[in-house]
């Protein structure tokens, strides 16, 4: 579409006669761009269909190796966090709960639903760690022990 701008209002007579030209000879300008384009120009006006996704588009921007058996370890990130994570990608597994200030000194609080946690561990965990939940950490029970004992006992060591 040929746009023409001018600093009268409304349309110039010159252009009203050239717009009519072109409305005029549409079909002969349209037969001339598809002579000229091999067609291109037909075609690229034409509607194209979307393409539709067909179910769920991953893209996985690994390696190209065959995924690994995932290797636990047991960490204690800096804000207290206390979690699973596979050591061959460094995602977390499991989140096992958080150590926490309480009067002073640091308490392990085990991540179950009674303790405000969102998230709370699967109950086969839950067992296992379940006398751990409100541990104090002192002396030589310091998070360097909670590390390896909640290891033993999820058999992670």
């Amino acid at each position: 579409m040929v746009e023409i701008i001018s600093k009268r209002d409304g349309p110039r007579r010159e252009d009203a006669a050239f717009r009519r030209l072109l409305s005029e000879n549409r079909s002969t300008i349209t037969r001339l761009a598809d002579q000229f384009s091999a067609g291109a120009y037909s075609a690229s006006k034409a509607a194209k269909p979307k393409p539709q996704p067909q179910g769920l588009i991953f893209h996985d921007m690994g390696t190209g190796a065959p995924p690994r058996e995932p290797l636990p370890r047991i960490r204690v990130s800096l804000n207290g966090r206390v979690i699973v994570v596979d050591e061959n990608t460094s995602r977390q597994l499991h989140h096992l709960g958080q150590v926490t200030a309480r009067d002073g000194s640091e308490t392990f609080v085990l991540a179950t639903s009674e303790n405000g946690f969102f998230a709370p561990l699967d109950e086969p965990i839950a067992t296992r760690l379940a006398d751990l939940d409100n541990q104090t950490l002192s002396g030589d029970r310091m998070e360097e022990w909670l590390v390896a004992e909640i290891g033993r006992r999820l058999e992670l060591e």
